[in-house]
């Protein structure tokens, strides 16, 4: 298969080299450190990073490619960029930003007699999902609630966005014993006006998260994202993954990041929908997010 974009090459590359690279820029940091960071500190660091409403500002790019859709076994690719900004409300309650900005490729089918010049997909920003969740500072078990909104900002309306403002209730939980992160995001949206021409929207995503924690930084990953639109039949309704992946919390420099690789297939998914896929993340961390008063 080849991929869609000469952008989403030059992506992979990127995070590929810097994948390959994390021995190398351990180890020279570790060379020229002479007082590398505390233990305590970084396994904080990486608690607040696999935490997603944390108070830890962050910056993920996370490339996701969508193979086998029909016809064509063609590939739909979706870059997600998605800063996460925790705001300090009261000395009590966190809000945490998270907004998704999705700039997609989005392979259209093309009669067998086409052209050469035929367009077989369009590429360009899709709609917005910014979800706002309030969060308390102190709680034995971690947990979020707040709106989550559907802004139509796609540039190619019905194929690479919905054409629909939308509205639903999103929530977070999760709990960090010992070397794990076990929790659940979900969320639900409903079109509130928009294009009359598009159809209506009603569609619900529950994204669950298993972290364990390994030395130097490692972590294995589970975040499948289950996903249904409501206002399909029943074959075309879900898609249901399972796979996971590996990462790691390290510094390039100065800089702590988050990487990320993961393989998820579907189990269940719409007869022409992504048979599996496969998930790049950078994401860089910014530990100077929202503070008790």
């Amino acid at each position: 298969m080849r991929l869609p974009i000469g952008r989403s090459k030059n992506l992979v590359a990127s995070c590929a080299l810097l994948l390959a690279a994390v021995p190398v820029i351990a180890q020279d940091n570790q060379s020229k450190s002479a007082t590398p960071p505390a233990p305590a500190n970084a396994e904080a660091l990486r608690k607040k990073a696999l935490n997603p409403v944390s108070d830890l500002i962050s910056f993920p790019l996370q490339e996701n490619w969508n193979f086998g859709i029909q016809p064509g076994d063609r590939i739909q690719n979706v870059l997600n960029v998605q800063p996460v900004i925790p705001v300090d409300l009261t000395k009590d309650w966190n809000l945490v930003i998270r907004w998704i900005a999705p700039i997609v490729y989005q392979p259209v089918d093309v009669p067998q007699q086409a052209g050469p010049n035929v367009q077989t997909g369009y590429y360009g920003l899709g709609d917005m999902q910014p979800a706002f969740f309030f969060t308390p500072k102190v709680s034995k078990v971690i947990w979020a609630v707040g709106p989550q909104l559907l802004f139509p900002t796609a540039t190619k309306t019905g194929v690479l966005g919905q054409g629909k403002f939308g509205l639903g209730p999103t929530a977070a939980v999760l709990a960090q014993p010992g070397k794990w992160t076990l929790g659940v995001l979900v969320n639900n949206v409903w079109s509130v006006a928009g294009n009359s021409t598009q159809p209506d929207v009603n569609q619900f995503l529950l994204q669950y998260f298993i972290n364990y924690n390994l030395n130097r930084g490692w972590y294995l990953t589970w975040q499948p994202t289950l996903t249904a639109n409501w206002e399909v039949a029943d074959d075309n309704r879900w898609v249901v993954p399972f796979g996971g992946g590996v990462g790691r919390i390290m510094r390039l420099g100065a800089q702590p990041v988050n990487l990320g690789f993961q393989f998820y297939g579907n189990a269940v998914h719409p007869p022409d929908g992504s048979t599996w896929t496969m998930r790049l993340q950078i994401a860089f961390l910014f530990p100077t997010g929202a503070k008790k008063k």
